[in-house]
């Protein structure tokens, strides 16, 4: 694990997108909070920690109608979350990335090609068509896909299960493939790791992963420079 002092003055930087995703149980809350304090330490920026729906609360609202009301048409579903990403990027993550912040969020764009366009089978073309536009285009600098078989994933889970959740081991399965292959498709964008590992190995494979990407590198190698010449001066 690295850690050092805030090292960078980022008033002026553009600021670093970065999402995670991988189906319920993963882990992503866990590594998320773990990565922001990490982030926030060794670039000095502001980190935002958010997720999708609910980032906002406009996001709240339809986080309840969509996850926990009642049932609806997969057409309706993927434009209630459209909206909520509309509104997300509109008056919190594009405004946070214009300050130099680090945005992280707990899902994004890519969840509704793996849940909408693949698990309920609405089809790639019009359900990305609809997310771009809604979000102007904007994509993450890196995201983190942590992958599990859900058959793992769902005994993880405590609480009661979401309309999501409850959709069935083959509409999961269909979810996980869907990433996988988006993945493999835009290596440059995404970083996999196997989520069926110790918490702390997993967050130092996204660290080291994350450092190399976003050339974050000489920032790292800072940090730990100056905490051994803490260490030494002691």
């Amino acid at each position: 694990m690295v850690d050092g002092a805030a090292i960078v003055d980022a008033v002026d930087a553009p600021g670093y997108f970065i999402s995670f995703e991988g189906g319920d149980g993963v882990g992503k809350s866990t590594q998320l909070r773990l990565l922001r304090d990490w982030l926030a330490e060794v670039t000095g920026r502001d980190v935002v920690l958010t997720r999708e729906p609910g980032g906002t609360e406009l996001g709240a609202v339809l986080r309840r109608a969509i996850l926990h009301g009642d049932d609806m048409d997969p057409r309706t579903e993927a434009l209630l979350y459209a909206a909520d990403r509309a509104h997300h990027v509109a008056s919190l993550i594009r405004p946070a990335l214009e300050r130099g912040a680090v945005v992280l969020t707990d899902r994004y764009l890519d969840s509704s090609l793996a849940y909408q366009a693949v698990g309920r089978g609405l089809g790639d073309d019009s359900v990305e068509v609809v997310n771009r536009w809604a979000v102007q285009d904007l994509m993450p600098d890196a995201t983190v896909l942590l992958d599990l078989d859900p058959v793992v994933a769902a005994r993880r889970r405590t609480s009661t299960p979401d309309r999501l959740e409850r959709a069935g081991d083959e509409f999961h399965r269909r979810t996980r493939e869907a990433f996988l292959s988006r993945a493999a498709a835009e290596p440059d964008r995404w970083i996999v790791i196997d989520a069926d590992g110790d918490v702390d190995d997993l967050q130092a494979q996204i660290r080291v992963a994350l450092a190399a990407r976003l050339d974050l590198a000489p920032l790292v190698e800072e940090a730990a420079w100056l905490d051994a010449e803490e260490v030494t001066s002691e």
